[in-house]
């Protein structure tokens, strides 16, 4: 497992006091991140996109058959922050090992070999607690142990709540590329930094 000893066993406490703890996680919780992603995802969207081509979205790439694939893929791990075993989850990353398949991408990306940060996403309600901060340093952590030097992401260029979290953690804009939600191309900054 590549987490430190401490990071599961002593969990960190936050604002209300809860417990967070970070785990690995498996098939088995994809229903779970399936209803975090339904809730998370449309936070990050522009606001033009439109509730229609949210929905569509996260049926087809978000859906619990979908965590359920990206949680057994050789090629992923999906890290999920939970404040205690009965409550929902409350945050969640993926990573995705291996080169960039986007030609803007391959071509932004500095870095290699390379991690790409897929997805990070807390409950509103834990916006501040620090629990992106920890989903952070352990999706980093994870993208050492799998032998990454480099990591990259995609943000919307209009997200400026993500663009100040992700330059507090060393991630700096190499490019662009597109991302598609409904019918709409969406403009992405593509952000890289060094492991």
């Amino acid at each position: 497992m590549w987490f430190s000893e401490s990071s599961v066993t002593e969990p960190l406490h936050y604002r209300y006091f809860m417990p967070i703890t970070l785990r690995t996680a498996t098939p088995a919780d994809a229903g779970r991140l399936a209803a975090l992603a339904a809730v998370t995802f449309p936070l990050a969207c522009p606001s033009h996109t439109t509730d229609e081509a949210k929905a569509a979205f996260i049926a087809k790439e978000l859906s619990e058959q979908r965590f359920a694939e990206y949680t057994a893929a050789a090629d992923r791990v999906v890290i999920m922050a939970e404040d205690g075993a009965d409550e929902p989850a409350i945050g969640y990353t993926m990573l995705v090992f291996g080169e960039p398949r986007d030609p803007d991408v391959m071509a932004a990306v500095s870095i290699r070999p390379t991690s790409e940060l897929s997805k990070c996403y807390v409950l509103p309600g834990h916006h501040g607690a620090g629990v992106a901060g920890m989903l952070m340093e352990a999706s980093l952590e994870a993208a050492r142990a799998h032998g990454a030097v480099g990591m990259w992401l995609g943000v919307n260029e209009e997200n400026g709540r993500a663009h100040r979290f992700y330059g507090k953690h060393g991630f700096g804009v190499v490019g662009m590329k597109h991302f598609t939600v409904g019918d709409r191309l969406e403009d992405d900054h593509v952000l890289e930094r060094a492991l």
